[in-house]
């Protein structure tokens, strides 16, 4: 980072000051400012981080214990998330998405190593960041393994569907240690999921059961990350979670997702055009919008494939747009499609502008219209 600049009075002067200091103080001085700097270079990395530190709570052995740390870039230049390392063996940590552009996201995955270890176990992460600046954030995860739980696989996942499709999965749930221990309870936070405990096998202090999840037909489209949780009889940690994972296919597409309308001068009109494709002919009923700026041409007749025009009216004072469309269809009000155009009005009017990744040297850099 470009440091500062000083005169050569400036330097003169800090070089009387530092020789006049004894050697014990000055390196007691440097030491209280040194981290101080570092912490204050820094806090622009950390602002990108919506959380820096997770609880993965009581976990079976064998689980899929997986948390996203979610990177969102607030800056307008380019931030590169060039590496992770974790302080502990018990969590392996990646990059998803290492090279953000402004307003875009990533995430520093922790997965918690429930097979190879057991107990309670936390980990620091290193995250590294390469551009605009050399940064690091640390960020903590930790949790208790359950040796005596044990799920396989470690999961429900249901791969990949097409929406309005149902589907199963079993897990089995095993117990060694009490005579006595059930599992009297299987809760869920989705009214998409439907759970049933079958049990398979108890002899003295070994429980089996069968973890049925069926996913009902009327799961939206979108990655599906959900948790069920296990409730026992045990006295302390009565709950044991276990992931639930898959993607439903949307029955309507939607392309671009995400409309760059780029720099538009006030008073002038930009038009693109969005294509609409279904697995079977649709009729667009509706485009919301409910920025008054947008205005939409559609056809009426059914097909698979649908073209709509879009046009953008640089009608209002400068700045940054930013607009969800939703489109709805004759297949009924769960089969709809969603996009969103960016725009920045120039030319009129005192623009808004995001901010520039400054740190320390806020006199010495420029920043730059998005």
């Amino acid at each position: 980072m470009p440091a500062p600049k000083h005169d050569c009075h400036d330097r003169q002067f800090l070089g009387s000051a530092i020789r006049r200091v004894r050697p014990s103080a000055l390196l007691a001085v440097l030491a209280v400012l040194a981290p101080a700097s570092a912490t204050v270079a820094q806090t622009w990395a950390t602002k990108m981080f919506d959380k820096t530190d997770h609880d993965f709570g009581v976990v079976a052995r064998g689980s899929d214990t997986v948390y996203k740390f979610e990177v969102k870039n607030i800056y307008k230049e380019d931030v590169e998330v060039s590496s992770v390392r974790s302080s502990c063996g018990c969590t392996t940590p990646s990059i998803e998405n290492g090279i953000i552009k402004t307003y875009d996201k990533a995430y520093v995955v922790a997965k918690f190593n429930t097979r190879t270890f057991t107990g309670v176990h936390s980990a620091t992460l290193t995250v590294q960041i390469s551009k605009p600046y050399p940064a690091q954030v640390q960020l903590r995860v930790h949790g208790n393994i359950r040796g005596d739980v044990v799920f396989e696989p470690g999961a429900v996942d249901f791969g990949a569907l097409d929406q309005g499709a149902s589907a199963e999965k079993t897990v089995s749930v095993a117990y060694a240690g009490r005579s006595g221990w059930r599992i009297d309870d299987v809760r869920s936070g989705s009214d998409h999921l439907r759970a049933e405990l079958i049990e398979r096998e108890r002899y003295g202090g070994r429980v089996t059961y069968n973890l049925l999840v069926r996913l009902l037909e009327t799961a939206p489209p979108g990655y599906l990350k959900e948790q069920l949780v296990l409730v026992t009889n045990d006295s302390v940690n009565t709950q044991v979670p276990i992931e639930v994972a898959g993607q439903v296919r949307a029955e309507l597409s939607i392309s671009p997702n995400d409309l760059a309308l780029g720099d538009v001068p006030f008073g002038e009109t930009v038009t693109k055009r969005l294509l609409v494709r279904g697995k079977k002919p649709f009729v667009i009923t509706e485009i919301r919008c409910e920025d008054q700026r947008f205005s939409f041409d559609k056809k009426s007749d059914a097909a698979d494939k649908q073209i709509i025009t879009l046009r953008f009216k640089a009608d209002r004072e400068a700045g940054r747009v930013y607009a969800p469309i939703r489109i709805k269809t004759d297949l009924g009000d769960t089969y709809t499609a969603e996009c969103r155009a960016y725009a920045t009005v120039v030319g009129s009017g005192v623009a808004e502008e995001s901010s520039s990744v400054v740190p320390q040297a806020e006199t010495t850099r420029t920043a730059k219209t998005p």
